[in-house]
Order: structure tokens, then C-alpha cells, then sequence
């Protein structure tokens, strides 16, 4: 009933919206604003953000951290995943379980990995089937993406539940002449190959864009000991269209695929020890968009009514295990249902709001050869959601911004969301001030409700975010230095529990059968660090760095009290020199510290500090194509971002595109 009550509202502001067509005025003088996701408008400005409002805006009126990557600068970073590129960026932090495909969590200002919320080209990437809900950055390769925003900070007003940490919004190419295309091939170490192309075109009327991608390498052992080299394979293909219907109505329609195999060690009975395995991991990972756009007044009043779904399916096996190949099945879905707003009531003060409607499913069984046919989890769980912010230049250089948002879970009920932000641009620009405060929400998992884990007595988690800060420009833009201070209080988290051998805990049974352990509520966790970022242009020199301190620690009652939270360096750093010749070749040397984490809750796993130096270099063929090779690890540092995985030694790779 809430659902169909929201939706109607929903289609009600379109109907209303439509009405307004009919009679908008021709004589308005408002300046038209930045346009919805799916039909952005022109701004002649320097730099926009669009992920902090849901709608593009110039950088100095956001009062949120946000850290914008562009085409160029993934291009030049030659990362192949995109795990690898955003842990370059301040606050960001990732644990790996191999090489790349294997499991891959990534953490935002020390929070945890489910609670970011990842979305490319306007769908959250999130699966329902994973134990956090969270979303798996092992499969996700760079492929045709050309922009990347991260978000940091508590930000479900906007994005929704898991919105804790932030978000990371990817964005496919969209093309700009009438016919045109790309072609990448890279290869080099560890048997590793990587073909990737695109075509498209752009009319008055039609914009239009297939691209396609296959990277496969022969790896290296999973397990840190280990001698048998895992490898990986990663088939995707993405589509994206936009038809300009009437001049004021458009449609888009987007859709990604991509399949993964991936070799990986596990636990072979009888000890159940990590060590050199057969396993194989199959994954396929759907993004289907439609959205329909009506623009009205003059481009005053943008409307966006559309549908998105993900399907994340998993299936691992193992060879070598009786009575059953199959050790794990999981299929997770998402259907999203939503309508988002965007009206200038002034050039000075811009309203967005949205109602959305999400229903999320799972399944999932693991098979054991003493257990071949265990029954099948599932679930499904519906949250309703309204929201609206307010974005208003109050006085010359000040922009405040404020939101709200109310949730409806079917299992956990309601819950009411605010967001607060200021930025105030200041000597004509050259000083920015920023500071923003961020609720957060999210409710239990269907894997940990209803899971061979699950816990029924799970209460939601909530978040705190605050963050304030500086941005200066120097030498007129050349440099550009930033500082920022952030803290988050969550209560409620969710962590797994595991139950040793004489373990009492009733929860530790389901069912009267034993189980390896559970998820609980812990009391309370805390976070605070400080982000540092600096750029400079100093003629052929290009400089950047960035430093990040994070002090993430369990703030529950008992033990662990005061200890830090996993798999979280509380220092990490990022430093890079690229010099350019009067060719046009390049050639650049970056370097990535992180400092010294645990791997355990009770801070008795200790992992190391390390320092990673890569180097690459660029040379131009034309105006078009370009060669291009890089040295990962030259120094070829052993160091663990999880204990007992393997991590990938000195690599060289070499590769050219080129655009037609």
C-alpha cells in the first residue's frame, strides 16, 4: 500500500509537470538549471559535479568531498581495474583476496564495504545476494568508463540506504561526433591480454554507443604460499542511447554485461586449511536503465521518470569435492522504480526531489560433500522511499544546501534522514570553504537476515557523518591545495560472529545444527581522520599528491574496545611526477604508501606497511593514437592487503590505442 501510495505520488508530479508544459511561460527569465542524471545540460564552467546533488553543479557550490576523475586522467593512470585507480584517491582504502577478479572490498573514510553505494550510469551496482548487501569491486574493470566521482560521507538522503561511506558513481562514453570509435589492445606479464573497443555516433537527434571489452591473465596463487597460479578471465560489453523524442522529451536506455571466471584457492577438508585449491568462481553481472526526461519552462523544471535492474549471478565449483561440484550458488536482483525532479524556482535557489520504490531479492545454497543438497535461502524485501533538497546562493560565493529524506522498510519500518551543507567561494573563487553533515541508514541484509547465518533479531545500522574543510588556488590555478577533517559515529553496525569449536551461544545453532558462525549488532564504531591534496602545473611538471589519516576503531563494549576495525591503514599517501616532453611523450612515476592494518577485530593479526612505486610513460602517434607502457611494482614489494592472499609482484605491460 505505502508503495503504491509513493508511486503514485510519483506519477502524479509527471502528470502535474505535464500540465505545466501547457502552460509555462514564454517570457520567463530564470536561468535554466543543471539537468537530471540521463540529460545534463551544458554549464560553461571549468569543472561540475553531478553525484553530490544528483544533478550536475559547479564544484565551488558543493559542500561536500568529492573527488572528480575524467576521461584524460583514467586514460593516463593505464589501471586496468577500477579498484586500482580509486585507491589512489584521499580516504579510499581496498583488501584483496588474489589478483584482480577475486574478491575485492573497498572501504570510504574507514567505513565499511557494503555501506558505499556504487552506481554506473545511474543504476546502484549493489548486490542483495552478497552477506553486506555490498557490492564486489573484483569483476568491475575499467572498460569504457570515462568518468568516476567519489562521494565522501554519509550520504543516504540522496543515494539511499548504504550511502554510510559514500558513493562511487561511474559513467560510461558517451560520444560526440557524428561516427566515431576507440580500439585498445595491452599486454605483458603473467600471460595477461586485454582487448578493448567502442563505436558510436551523435546526431540532433540520437546518441548512440557499443563498446565491448575481454581481458584475460594467467595470475599468480591466490594463497600467499601457494604454487599454482589462479587466473582470470573478463568478457563485458556495454550499450547506451539517448533519442530525443520532441525538444522537450528524451529517453535513455543503457544497459552492461559482463561475465568472470576466476581460479581461487579455498579450504579443502580434511584440516579445512587455506592452501592450493581448484576452485573456480563464475560471475555474471547485469545493469539494465530506461529513463524517460521532460524537460519544461524553458529547461527550468527537468523531470526524470525511470527503471532500473541488476542481476548478480555466482556460481563456484570445486572438482575435487564428493558427491557435489558445486560449493556456492547465489543469484541476487534489484528492481528500481524511480522519479526525480529538478526545479530552478530562481537562478539562486534549485529544488530536487524524488520518490523511489526498490524491491531486492536473493537465493543462495552452499553445497557441502557431507551436505550435497542443502536448502535454498531466500527472500525478498521491498523499501519505499520520498525525499527533497533545497540548494540556495544565499549571499554572494555562499551556497547552503539541506535535505531530507524518509525511508519505508517492509521489515524494519520507517526512518527519516537530513543532510546539511555549506561551500563558500571566496576572492573570486581562488578559496573555497567547505563543510557538510550526512545521516546514514541501513537496514539488515536479506543474506543476514535469512541466510544458513542469518539473525532475525538484527536492528539496522545508522551513521553520523561530519566533514569541513579548505580547497585554495595558487599561482593563478597553477596549484591547488586542499585540507579536510572528517568524523562518523555508526551504531548498530553488523559484523559476523564466529563460533569456535565449544561454543555455548545459542545463536551459534540453526535449527539444532552447529553453524560456523552468525551476524550480530555491535553497541557502536567511530571514525575521524583528516584528508590532505595537492596539484600542481608547473610547466612541463605535473605534480599530485594526497595523504590520508584514518583512525577507524571498534567503540563497543568489551574486548575489542578502542581497537582499530580491520583491514583499515590508519596512514596512507600517494605521490605523483609526471614530466611531459615537446613531443608530446610523457613519462610518470607514482608512488602508494599504506601504513601497517590488522586483519582481525582483536588486533592480534598484524599487516604490514607498504610501498608500491609504479612507473609509466606515453608516446603520441598522431593526434589520435598513442603507445603506451607501464612497471607495476618495481620494486617488487611483498606485502599482504588481507592474510595469507597473494599479491601481484613486478609486472610490465605495454599497449596502444587509438580513436577514429
Amino acid at each position: 500500500m505505502k508503495r503504491a501510495v509513493l508511486m503514485t505520488t510519483a506519477a502524479a508530479a509527471l502528470a502535474l509537470a505535464t500540465a505545466a508544459r501547457a502552460a509555462e511561460s514564454a517570457t520567463s527569465q530564470a536561468a535554466p538549471p543543471a539537468g537530471v542524471a540521463g540529460h545534463e545540460a551544458p554549464l560553461a564552467v571549468e569543472e561540475v559535479v553531478v553525484t553530490a546533488n544528483r544533478s550536475p553543479r559547479r564544484a565551488d557550490q558543493v559542500g561536500q568531498s568529492v573527488t572528480v576523475l575524467d576521461e584524460a586522467a583514467i586514460e593516463a593512470s593505464q589501471a586496468v581495474s577500477v579498484a586500482d585507480l580509486l585507491v589512489q584517491t584521499p580516504g579510499v582504502s581496498f583488501s584483496r583476496n588474489g589478483g584482480i577478479g577475486s574478491n575485492t572490498s573497498l572501504r570510504i573514510r574507514g567505513a565499511e564495504a557494503d555501506q558505499t553505494v556504487v552506481v554506473i550510469d545511474g543504476v546502484k551496482l549493489n548486490d542483495p545476494s552478497s552477506p553486506g548487501g555490498g557490492f564486489n569491486f573484483g569483476n568491475l574493470l575499467l572498460g569504457d568508463v570515462s568518468r568516476i566521482e567519489v562521494l565522501r560521507g554519509a550520504q543516504s538522503t540522496l543515494w539511499g540506504s548504504q550511502a554510510i561511506g559514500g558513493v562511487v558513481n561511474l559513467v560510461t562514453a558517451e560520444p560526440t561526433e557524428p561516427f566515431q570509435g576507440s580500439l585498445e589492445v595491452e599486454g605483458g606479464s603473467r600471460e595477461t591480454a586485454y582487448l578493448r573497443a567502442g563505436v558510436g555516433g551523435a546526431s540532433d537527434r540520437v546518441v548512440w554507443r557499443l563498446a565491448g571489452g575481454r581481458f584475460q591473465t594467467g595470475g599468480f596463487s591466490a594463497f600467499v604460499r601457494g604454487t599454482e597460479d589462479d587466473g582470470y578471465q573478463n568478457t563485458g560489453v556495454s550499450a547506451r542511447a539517448r533519442l530525443l523524442l520532441t525538444d522537450v522529451l528524451s529517453l535513455d536506455l543503457r544497459a552492461v554485461r559482463s561475465e568472470g571466471r576466476l581460479e581461487f584457492d579455498g579450504f579443502p577438508p580434511p584440516r579445512f586449511a587455506f592452501a592450493d585449491t581448484r576452485d573456480v568462481g563464475r560471475t555474471t553481472e547485469f545493469v539494465g536503465y530506461a529513463g524517460l526526461n521532460l524537460d519544461l519552462l524553458d529547461g527550468r523544471f527537468r523531470n526524470r521518470l525511470a527503471y532500473g535492474h541488476t542481476a548478480t549471478r555466482r556460481n563456484n565449483v570445486n572438482p575435487d569435492q564428493a558427491n557435489t561440484t558445486v560449493t556456492f550458488a547465489a543469484t541476487g536482483e534489484n528492481r528500481r522504480l524511480e522519479y526525480q525532479g529538478v526545479f530552478a524556482v530562481s537562478q539562486e535557489l534549485i529544488a530536487t526531489f524524488g520518490a523511489e520504490a526498490e524491491t531486492s531479492e536473493f537465493r543462495t545454497a552452499s553445497p557441502t560433500a557431507s551436505r550435497p543438497n542443502p536448502p535454498v535461502a531466500s527472500a525478498e524485501v521491498g523499501i519505499d522511499a520520498v525525499y527533497g533538497q533545497l540548494q540556495a546562493e544565499v549571499a554572494p560565493g555562499l551556497t547552503l544546501t539541506g535535505g531530507l529524506r524518509r525511508d519505508e522498510h517492509e521489515v524494519f519500518g520507517g526512518a527519516t534522514l537530513g543532510q546539511l551543507a555549506a561551500a563558500w567561494s571566496l576572492n573570486g573563487g581562488s578559496s573555497v570553504l567547505r563543510a557538510s553533515f550526512g545521516q546514514g541508514f541501513k537496514a539488515p541484509t536479506l543474506f543476514q537476515l535469512y541466510s544458513l547465518f542469518g539473525n532475525l533479531a538484527l536492528e539496522p545500522e545508522q551513521a553520523d557523518s561530519y566533514d569541513a574543510g579548505v580547497e585554495q588556488r595558487l599561482l593563478k590555478g597553477r596549484v591547488t591545495v586542499s585540507a579536510t577533517y572528517f568524523a562518523r559515529r555508526t551504531e548498530q553496525q553488523i559484523n559476523f560472529v564466529s563460533c569456535a569449536a565449544g561454543a555455548v551461544d545459542p545463536l551459534c545453532f540453526n535449527a539444532g545444527s552447529r553453524r560456523s558462525g552468525f551476524f550480530q549488532n555491535l553497541s557502536q564504531t567511530r571514525a575521524q581522520g583528516v584528508e590532505l591534496q595537492g596539484e600542481a602545473e608547473l610547466g612541463r611538471l605535473g605534480l599530485s599528491a594526497n595523504y590520508s589519516w584514518t583512525d577507524a576503531e571498534n567503540d563497543s563494549p568489551g574486548s575489542d574496545r578502542g581497537r582499530r576495525l580491520p583491514r583499515r591503514p590508519e596512514h596512507q599517501a600517494n605521490l605523483g611526477a609526471t614530466w611531459t616532453f615537446a613531443s608530446g611523450a610523457s613519462s610518470t612515476v607514482a608512488v602508494r604508501h599504506a601504513g601497517e592494518s590488522f586483519d582481525n577485530a582483536s588486533n592480534s593479526i598484524r599487516l604490514k606497511g607498504y610501498t608500491l612505486v609504479d612507473v609509466r610513460a606515453a608516446y603520441p602517434i598522431g593526434e589520435r593514437a598513442e603507445v603506451y607502457a607501464r612497471i607495476e611494482n618495481l620494486t617488487d614489494e611483498t606485502y599482504e592487503t588481507a592474510r595469507n592472499f597473494g599479491v601481484p609482484g613486478r609486472g610490465g605491460f605495454i599497449g596502444v590505442r587509438g580513436r577514429f
